[in-house]
């Protein structure tokens, strides 16, 4: 039976999208979307039950007891599987880290064309937490020293890698115990890839420990570098107005999407666009001038730090083309569709490739180096303004939203206290008082599988009623800014009474938007905080605090998701799991899914699983929340407690008279 094809309103429920669906449907042009419609996912490769690590297979198992030829069980193949995943995730992440950290040595020794340090305070305090010395010396002084020790943590064999030293004490002696603290990022990911080469490590429960060892060197070693090195050279991010969606493009300007995940490219397109030389070469070509915009975590870097628009998250970088009105999609690494040449051949758009890892049959290749930063950008945007001439007829949906991104955990610990009483004791007290009931941290892809932005707007808005505040990064987090969530006086009628005196007194959103992918450690750094602190444990196990996927679809994501498990935290993903039991349903038999959950909870005090009903998520994420308050002995969510204090209620005592003002304060009537 063929498979149903969705309408545009069953496939997203943004507005832009579903637009611009109808107008791809017109013109009979495919896209993720119709694809994910007409291609079914192959029901053992889904399941993580398809072994081909070898010449002798592919070894497809359906049925009970079934082995591969070499005799690998289902167990062991899901497990070789899921390892490799991680792997690869966690050397995409590390690898940006990587480049972060050698273009931080560059511009340490002024062998970089446009880049400098924006935030001295930021790299003093990171080199201090390794005993840098950072009195007396200039900041490329530091910076020098720092990229050294920041680029040996990828190649070193033995040891530790340094930066997991900033997390808790506690979590370091869990890992220290299990043996999993990683000894350098490159060495976990090779040892994965030769521990599920065939005839080699054949043991689920021991293969997944490594797993564990190779997302940390992602979370607590490649990812945490490029937040921090990103962070010390465009600055670190605070609360800014943006705005999200396809409506952001503009029909006089050269439009130049960028679409990726590195920062150091887009910020250099940012400063060259700027440039009044641009500008006017620009307007020579009838053009107003350079509008640009970004996709997935190149919107995300770009939106924090210099304010510029979001065309969309993932699953827009086609609808993007379809407008008609996008002189260049200009690349990176990852997240990158092969289709976009295709489509784009369609219109007029140039994709322009940049990076020396990703070359794609068809397009336009711009390598780009540091020493050459800024000039190459420029070379870039002119091409798109000589292709301004070549566009046709636009169609850009009139919808977009703004809000407000940027809440690094400096920025968080600051707008908690001030200058001088920065501090996560407020956001503490909050839990304890049980104004904020907890945290959820929603985050990751969109998968054309699922109702686009629907999983993790759904998930978040009925946290919000609850009152949990919610954390967001990624193309989660643009879902959300799409919606509206992401402006402090949006929606707060529909969030639980306690979050929303939070929200009133400190002045935030509901939803903090914190940054790219890879800035998922800073949700790791604020949960030590929370945890250093002190009232809720001492870690981040203890924290009444969710980790959510809703709608996850890269290798990336599972090791995000290993490296907060790892980290205490219990993780939900949406969709389905790649470790689920046989397709045929005869067998009960789900030792690798049991061992993420409850064997990793046993060790970690974390837990990961793949749960696709969204309102099953929610009950969970509310029951695990609940089950930490009790276990701290917190006292016990009553939202009637709460809802009548904070700015709005002020505003609301001014108006009554003295009396009445005093009866409604104290509870007691005037004399």
């Amino acid at each position: 039976m063929a498979k149903k094809k969705r309408t545009p309103e069953e496939q997203t429920i943004d507005p832009a999208a579903q637009q611009m669906l109808i107008y791809a449907d017109e013109l009979g042009i495919s896209t993720a979307f119709t694809r994910a419609d007409n291609l079914a996912p192959c029901n053992i490769g889904s399941t993580g039950m398809c072994c081909k690590l070898c010449g002798m297979g592919p070894c497809r198992l359906t049925k009970e007891g079934q082995t591969g030829v070499c005799g690998a069980t289902i167990d062991t193949i899901q497990a070789r599987n899921l390892v490799r995943a991680i792997a690869a995730g966690s050397a995409a992440h590390s690898d940006h880290g990587r480049d972060m950290a050698f273009t931080l040595k560059a511009v340490a020794n002024g062998e970089t064309e446009g880049y400098t340090i924006r935030d001295v305070a930021k790299l003093r305090n990171v080199a201090a937490n390794y005993d840098i010395p950072i009195e007396g010396r200039v900041p490329e002084e530091i910076a020098d020293e720092l990229a050294d020790l920041y680029i040996s943590q990828f190649g070193q064999q033995r040891g530790e890698v340094i930066v997991t030293k900033r997390a808790p004490e506690k979590r370091q002696k869990i890992w220290a115990e299990q043996g999993v603290i990683p000894r350098g990022v490159d060495r976990e990911v090779v040892e994965a890839l030769h521990r599920t080469h065939i005839g080699d490590d054949q043991d689920p429960e021991h293969l997944l420990s490594h797993a564990i060892r190779t997302s940390l060197a992602d979370g607590w070693g490649g990812s945490m570098i490029a937040t921090d090195v990103s962070d010390i050279l465009f600055g670190t991010p605070a609360p800014i107005l943006g705005e999200a969606n396809l409506g952001v493009l503009k029909d006089d300007m050269v439009n130049v999407v960028v679409h990726g995940h590195e920062p150091t490219l887009s910020q250099m397109i940012v400063a060259a666009s700027q440039d009044p030389e641009i500008i006017e070469y620009a307007k020579e070509a009838g053009a107003k001038g350079v509008n640009l915009s970004g996709i997935c975590c190149t919107a995300n870097e770009i939106l924090m730090r210099q304010g510029i628009p979001a065309a969309g998250n993932f699953l827009h970088q086609e609808l993007s083309i379809l407008t008609g009105s996008v002189e260049a999609m200009v690349v990176d690494v990852q997240c990158i569709m092969q289709a976009l040449v295709g489509l784009a051949e369609k219109f007029h758009t140039k994709i322009i490739t940049t990076s020396p890892k990703v070359k794609i049959k068809g397009a336009t290749h711009i390598e780009f180096h540091e020493e050459r930063a800024l000039s190459t950008a420029k070379d870039i945007l002119r091409t798109a303004i000589d292709n301004y001439q070549n566009r046709g007829t636009t169609k850009i949906p009139n919808i977009r939203e703004k809000l407000i991104p940027g809440f690094s955990h400096e920025y968080i610990n600051y707008m908690l206290g001030g200058s001088y009483r920065a501090s996560f004791r407020p956001l503490n007290d909050a839990i304890i008082s049980g104004r904020i009931r907890g945290v959820a941290a929603i985050v990751g892809c969109n998968n054309p599988r699922s109702k686009q932005d629907y999983l993790h707007t759904y998930v978040t808005a009925e946290l919000l009623k609850k009152d949990v505040l919610v954390v967001e990064t990624g193309c989660g987090a643009i879902a959300s800014a799409k919606l509206g969530f992401l402006l402090g006086e949006a929606g707060l009628e529909k969030v639980g009474p306690g979050l929303q005196e939070v929200c009133e007194t400190v002045g935030i959103p509901p939803v903090l938007h914190m940054g790219s992918c890879v800035d998922n450690t800073r949700i790791l750094t604020v949960l030590t905080q929370m945890v250093e602190e002190g009232g809720l444990g001492d870690d981040i196990d203890q924290i009444p605090a969710v980790g959510l996927a809703p709608e996850w679809m890269s290798e990336k994501a599972l090791a995000i998701g290993t490296y907060c498990v790892a980290s205490g935290a219990y993780v939900i993903f949406g969709g389905s799991s790649p470790v689920s039991g046989m397709p045929d349903k005869v067998s009960d038999s789900d030792e690798v899914a049991r061992y993420l959950s409850q064997g990793w909870e046993e060790i970690y005090g974390g837990k990961l699983e793949f749960i696709p009903d969204p309102d099953e998520m929610i009950r969970k994420t509310l029951g695990h929340i609940d089950k930490k308050r009790a276990d701290l002995g917190l006292s016990e969510y009553k939202p009637e407690r709460f809802g009548r204090s904070g700015d709005a209620r002020m505003v609301e005592l001014e108006e009554l008279p003295l009396s009445a003002r005093r009866e409604a304060i104290y509870g007691v009537a005037a004399d």
